[in-house]
């Protein structure tokens, strides 16, 4: 098990270096532009790439050995890091104020780019994980990937608010790209053997998705778990879109970046919680039941403008994610042949994601010209208001309010189906 636990440290720089870039510039952007359509057209963007390069990278993970595609992956971080930076420093800061100015969306697409090389990684680990940890332990070892995007996830809140609140963008890249660096060369010691079969080296990766399509389809319910999925995160694009600028307009950039490092103990939480454990003897049941608890927490966390239920609601629903993730990872090692495990995780990723980038694009037009002003000077504020509040912050509080009543109904009645009982008795 120590490859295993050296190459989860390792994970943990990657990841908080990568999420530090996200959230960063993501803040960033907000506050020199004061634009909803900047950022959601940057989740768009984000999901929106991960969605299409699953299918290929997932073919990469089968195809070559998996140290060597991590690797791969923080070179393209790096690179990419030091390229955002060079056009920050040689172009004048009134380039940036403006949402339609393009060299903005230069930089913004580099950083983001670098941060997307670590989606190559996030599909690696589960084979690691199977590679690695013997099968009666891995819902237990996924739940300490768990723990490791957890633990990167809070670290890179808390510093990527405060860089930018007191060091700035430039810095805050130089950091990204040393973190970077400090990850390439821990990774060039670490010690991994491979003794399961990896596809030849003289045959080139490609995507094959017809094989991969029907590897799924061999599994009874396997499709109808990843198309439930591709549903909670076509509702999933709503938050990615609105909750920093929900966020940055109760408190401060600064207050909000410590604010999620704190929350981010929620993923700690339930990553340990599953590594201590496991997940039970029908993890398909415990994936359903945290999704039920996880839409329900969505309908009441934005009822009042008041950061405390904010927080309590989103800690909550942070420790059911590396719940869910882990019943997924753990029916998918269980269910799938080694060698077409990347490709299948990269499959499921690629399906799943896909609604994001469409969610997170759309919701930005539909909150800033239909729900804000709903809410703002419109029959909402008059009907609504007395009790639900107005303005800017409760027109988007009002679409997370919608969405988890929406996500509620869709997993009752997904519970109620022929492919959750088939896959319930296989995984």
């Amino acid at each position: 098990m120590k490859p295993f636990y050296a190459i989860l440290i390792n994970s943990i720089v990657a990841g908080i270096t990568n999420t530090f870039v996200w959230f960063a510039v993501t803040f960033w952007v907000y506050l020199e532009t004061r634009s909803v359509l900047a950022t959601s057209w940057m989740a768009g963007i984000y999901i929106g790439t991960v969605a299409v390069s699953g299918f290929y990278l997932g073919s990469l993970v089968d195809h070559y050995k998996k140290k060597h595609v991590m690797m791969l992956s923080s070179i393209g971080s790096l690179v990419c890091f030091a390229l955002a930076g060079a056009v920050y420093a040689i172009t004048p800061p009134e380039a940036f104020k403006h949402a339609d100015s393009p060299m903005l969306w230069v930089f913004i697409v580099l950083a983001l780019m670098g941060a997307l090389s670590g989606n190559l990684r996030y599909i690696t680990l589960p084979t690691v994980v199977t590679i690695l940890v013997p099968e009666d332990k891995r819902d237990k070892a996924n739940g300490m990937v768990g723990t490791a995007n957890g633990t990167a996830f809070l670290v890179a809140s808390v510093f990527s608010g405060l860089a930018i609140g007191l060091l700035g963008i430039f810095w805050t890249m130089a950091a990204a790209v040393a973190g970077t660096l400090l990850c390439i060369l821990h990774l060039w010691f670490v010690k991994m053997e491979e003794t399961l079969q990896v596809e030849s080296h003289s045959d080139k990766p490609r995507l094959d998705v017809n094989g991969t399509i029907r590897i799924v389809r061999q599994i009874p319910g396997l499709f109808g778990l990843i198309f439930f999925n591709t549903f909670n995160n076509f509702l999933g694009g709503v938050f990615m879109a609105l909750m920093d600028p929900y966020g940055l307009s109760l408190v401060s950039v600064e207050v909000w970046g410590t604010l999620w490092g704190v929350l981010s103990l929620g993923f700690i939480v339930g990553g340990i919680t599953i590594s201590k454990t496991g997940l039970g003897k029908q993890p398909v049941r415990t994936l359903f039941t945290c999704n039920i608890v996880m839409w329900t927490i969505c309908i009441f966390f934005a009822l009042q403008a008041s950061i405390v239920l904010l927080a309590v609601g989103m800690f909550a629903y942070l420790c059911l994610i590396p719940v869910v993730e882990a019943a997924e990872q753990t029916i998918i090692q269980k269910v799938i042949p080694l060698e077409r495990q990347g490709r299948v995780f990269g499959f499921a990723q690629s399906i799943e994601q896909a609604a994001s980038p469409l969610t997170a694009i759309m919701i930005g037009p539909v909150a800033h010209f239909f729900f804000i002003p709903f809410m703002t000077t419109g029959q909402g504020a008059d009907i609504l208001g007395p009790w639900f509040g107005t303005g800017l912050d409760r027109g988007i509080a009002l679409l997370f309010t919608l969405t988890g009543l929406v996500g509620l109904m869709v997993t009752l009645i997904a519970k109620r189906t022929r492919a959750y009982s088939h896959l319930l008795k296989i995984a």
